[in-house]
């Protein structure tokens, strides 16, 4: 019969075997940050631009296949269990795809978008969502 000690090693080394250890850790890490996070004090609301945000950076991290930060991402923003549809997303960052676009994640796009971009002497101005506008931009 086996030891708890051998019994502890092959299940440990099945779980890594299928690839789930990992998943497993970084859900249970997800849980206990989350458990902690609740205790201290409110979520701030989950605001649309951090959703689109947030929804990007998991597309980015699932294609990428870091599923474990994903899961942790998820349940420490608040965001949706269940992702964006990628066509809304896209709509709502007034992204048009090809066919070959739609193979990669939003996020590679649209840095491809700027960092090709030869508008504003390659010069990106950004401008915050509290500054209604007073900062100054390109044609300043």
């Amino acid at each position: 019969m086996a030891t708890v000690a051998e019994l502890k090693c092959a299940v440990k080394e099945t779980l890594e075997a299928r690839g789930v250890l990992g998943q497993l850790k970084a859900r249970i890490r997800a849980e206990v940050f989350s458990a902690l996070n609740d205790q201290r004090e409110p979520r701030p609301p989950l605001l649309h631009e951090n959703l689109l945000i947030n929804e990007l950076i998991r597309e980015y991290l699932e294609f990428n296949k870091y599923r474990y930060t994903a899961s942790v991402l998820t349940a420490e923003s608040g965001q949706p269990e269940v992702p964006l549809d990628r066509q809304f997303l896209a709509n709502e960052l007034k992204v048009t795809e090809d066919t070959s676009s739609k193979s990669v994640p939003l996020l590679y796009g649209l840095l491809s978008h700027f960092l090709n971009s030869s508008d504003s002497g390659g010069k990106v101005f950004l401008r915050g969502a509290a500054a209604n506008n007073a900062a100054p931009g390109p044609d300043a």
